[in-house]
């Protein structure tokens, strides 16, 4: 399965994109899923399956099935219960229909995947999400807590307090196992991330940005697309946008290579499956693979291992690392990560670290007490 992610500042386009995107897949003949949070309209198209999130019903459905489960003790505290009617989806209801739609189409024989994310930095967030929120769950109620619940009765005698009920233990099961879905998904080597901008300079500043929180999830930019590019002109209204546009074009140019693709000013909003396909949105191509993060061995030279963080675009001033256990807390601008380190990297030590060409290189020395040499 193919994924494609789209995302980019608000009013970029990106819906217009995703939409584009995923006509072109199906045309191609592979049987296609579009994930959308807004209305749209690509006619009757074979092989095009389009799901329009509806958060409102997911979080009605969510709250009054959890209110059903913990109808014992709402009726114990003497708490009235909620109804359907009366229930309005609170901030974040979004995001979860999103990671449920996404945990759906990894159950489905699609061949692509296009994904409508929200604008960049907020796409970033959901992106994060599961990874998050599991560790948040395993760190609340732990694995070895959940296999000794069959004692939880004899436990509660002993220490005297209540223990968790045991559809609290159910729940968080199941919340596991949905979002470890929605996360393969996210991690899978066939997903990507499609860029959509206006070349300017906010453009530029917000593709700075969202590359940068991609890569430090360990997610590849398959294309930026530069969208509602002018053509030359002689006005001289419109020449210094014109200039403006090409200048940021070269700069991406530069920097994406062939990954950039201009797409047309149509001279209006697009509006039907003729203008999507007029734009020249390229179908997806081959999945080049999930950003890697190396661990090179300089053990024989230098005495140290080093970690490769890839993170394009950040400066040094944005960059934090906090060693914690076998946690490395990474900090790109406005995003943050924690990521477990690998195994060798856990008998080490943080040495230092430095930026270089657009990558973080985090220096670790062999402890002696966890790795000791043989003579």
């Amino acid at each position: 399965m193919r994924t494609l992610f789209v995302t980019g500042p608000g009013g970029s386009g990106r819906t217009t994109v995703a939409v584009a995107t995923a006509l072109a897949a199906a045309r191609g003949g592979g049987e296609t899923l579009l994930i959308t949070a807004d209305r749209v309209d690509t006619g009757p198209e074979r092989n095009l399956t389009v799901r329009e999130l509806t958060p409102a019903d997911e979080f009605r459905a969510d709250l009054l099935a959890l209110q059903q489960r913990a109808g014992s003790a709402l009726d114990l505290l003497g708490a009235g219960r909620l109804e359907g009617e009366e229930l309005t989806p609170l901030p974040g209801s979004d995001e979860l229909a999103l990671l449920r739609a996404l945990r759906d189409a990894g159950q489905g024989a699609y061949d692509t995947v296009v994904v409508d994310l929200p604008p960049a930095p907020r796409a970033l967030t959901v992106l994060a999400l599961p990874e998050q929120l599991r560790r948040y769950l395993r760190r609340l109620l732990p694995p070895e807590r959940q296999a000794a619940r069959a004692l939880r009765p004899m436990l509660g005698r002993l220490a005297g307090v209540p223990m968790p009920a045991e559809w609290l233990y159910e729940t968080a099961t199941r919340w596991d196992t949905e979002l470890a879905a929605a996360q393969a998904m996210i991690e899978a080597p066939g997903t990507t991330v499609r860029l959509v901008a206006e070349p300017g300079p906010a453009g530029a500043d917000a593709v700075r940005a969202a590359a940068t929180g991609l890569a430090l999830q360990g997610l590849r930019t398959e294309a930026l697309l530069a969208n509602r590019v002018l053509p030359d002109t002689a006005d001289t209204w419109l020449s210094g946008l014109v200039a403006q546009q090409r200048k940021t074009l070269a700069e991406w140019e530069e920097a994406y290579g062939e990954s950039l693709r201009p797409l047309p000013h149509l001279g209006r909003d697009p509006h039907g499956a003729d203008d999507l396909a007029a734009l020249g949105v390229p179908a997806p191509a081959a999945a080049p693979g999930p950003v890697k993060w190396p661990v090179l061995d300089g053990l024989a030279d230098e005495g140290v291992l080093v970690w490769h963080i890839p993170l394009p675009g950040v400066v040094r001033e944005e960059l934090g690392l906090i060693r914690r256990g076998d946690e490395l807390v990474v900090t790109a601008g406005p995003f943050r990560r924690i990521v477990t380190l690998p195994s060798a990297l856990r008998r080490c030590t943080v040495a230092g670290a430095g930026l270089r060409e657009g990558e973080l290189r985090v220096r670790f020395t062999p402890d002696p007490d966890l790795w000791p040499r043989t003579r």
